[in-house]
């Protein structure tokens, strides 16, 4: 069999579906030393694999070195890992966009925040801003095509994971960046007023009018950082950066220590109290 490189775009049920430099897919299967190793292929990986031939499906034999990787969604070599919140329903979860600005920032990628349905509370979207000042933003609205030519000079020649909860639009605005995809779009449980999960798998798309790639990813809410040291939380906050060097004691996390300048600096209004007062939450539970 011959070995062939190409990218995961898309992994079910022990299945992985890897496309080829001609923009064929094949059905894959993993071998059997990945799971002795406790190796998984993430759907983004650049592999080495068998083709199917006369075979039912090929094996993927190696993962080439990841630029990057994030445990959830899970996904490798990003680009640009672009959180989507809603300005409308559902409500901005701001711990979660902490927790995914802090995995983001500690895997070296870079981050955008964009609000969607940025005509439906514009006080949401001032918040949005005023809490996350330090980080690039974007507002748009899908539904509307509002704000949509700057979404597609950020997604231009990147690879781009789209994430964040159920229904705030990130398979609509992925479908204005090219309808032909035709991504099936959800909306929301009337009982609960949470987002239903329409996107299911991650998924790898290609956008190839602006020579990008786009990951469409199942919406959740639930991320865990406890994994990071208290000490180091702090390192992954830009807003801190500024500041952080300039503390009495240079093992400062920004709590209770004397001569904090973090601390001076949200007393002052350069740092947000609610984005700080997360942190600690983050911090001391």
């Amino acid at each position: 069999m011959t070995k062939i490189k190409g990218t995961i775009i898309k992994g079910i049920g022990g299945f992985y579906y890897v496309v080829d430099a001609q923009g064929v897919v094949h059905e894959c299967k993993a071998c059997g030393r990945f799971r002795k190793e406790n190796i998984k292929p993430l759907v983004g990986d650049v592999v080495e694999f068998q083709s199917q031939n006369n075979l039912e499906y090929g094996f993927v034999e190696n993962i080439l070195p990841r630029k990057n990787q994030l445990l959830r969604p899970e996904v490798a070599n990003i680009d640009l890992l672009m959180i989507v919140v809603s300005a409308s329903t559902p409500h901005v979860d701001f711990t979660l966009c902490d927790k995914l600005l802090i995995q983001a920032e500690k895997a070296g990628i870079d981050q955008l925040l964009c609000i969607n349905k940025m005509e439906t509370d514009k006080k949401t979207v001032a918040e949005m801003q005023k809490q996350y000042a330090a980080y690039d933003q974007i507002a748009v609205s899908a539904h509307e095509r509002l704000g949509m030519e700057q979404f597609r000079e950020a997604v231009r020649g990147k690879c781009v994971c789209l994430t964040g909860q159920s229904a705030v639009g990130k398979s609509s605005i992925i479908n204005v960046l090219d309808e032909s995809l035709g991504l099936q779009v959800g909306g929301l449980s009337k009982k609960t007023a949470r987002g239903r999960h329409t996107t299911r798998t991650t998924e790898l798309l290609p956008i190839s009018k602006l020579d990008a790639l786009v990951f469409d990813t199942p919406g959740f809410s639930i991320l865990d950082v406890s994994d990071i040291p208290k000490e180091e939380l702090g390192w992954y906050y830009k807003e801190f950066e500024e500041y952080g060097g300039h503390c009495k004691f240079a093992s400062c996390v920004h709590n209770k220590e004397p001569g904090c300048a973090v601390k001076d600096a949200v007393k002052q209004g350069k740092i947000d109290k609610s984005r700080y007062d997360r942190y600690i939450s983050l911090l001391t539970n």
